[in-house]
């Protein structure tokens, strides 16, 4: 399959709308946005959430409760394919060597290692967290997939 061979499959697309272009279109006069008013004018739109002056919503309803988004837990990902891009002089990887070959950015962040990708020489993973895949394909290679 070529990007130039593509096409949409059929009703995917549609002819623009036509408006102001005479009353025998259906889409004359007003072009499509009613009576006058601040939605028949060009920029006019009210934000999402007003009221037209009444207390909206979502400032009569209390705010609380309890957000995760402080306290997860954020890992550096790299693949069982990026570990074989490592130089070959590497036989011991952990988080410093990442950093080291430029796989990932911060090393105090912890490591989980995913299973996309090959690997043919034996390394010696020192981790946060592996995924079955990956710890079978490093185990497959030879090396050892370490919890640490």
């Amino acid at each position: 399959m070529l990007l130039h061979t593509l096409k949409n499959v059929k009703g995917a697309t549609h002819r623009r709308k036509r408006v102001g272009c005479g009353e025998g279109s259906g889409h004359g006069k007003t072009s499509c946005k009613g009576g006058k008013g601040q939605s028949a004018r060009s920029g006019g739109s009210i934000r999402p959430g007003f009221e037209g002056g009444q207390m909206p919503l979502y400032r009569k309803l209390p705010h609380r409760g309890f957000n995760n988004y402080e306290f997860r837990t954020e890992y550096a990902v790299v693949n069982v394919g990026d570990l074989a891009r490592l130089d070959a002089s590497v036989s011991e990887v952990n988080i410093a060597a990442l950093v080291k070959g430029g796989l990932i950015r911060s090393d105090g962040a912890l490591l989980k290692v995913l299973g996309d990708g090959e690997i043919s020489r034996a390394l010696k993973v020192t981790a946060t967290k592996f995924t079955a895949t990956a710890k079978a394909k490093i185990e497959k290679a030879g090396g050892q997939a370490i919890i640490g």
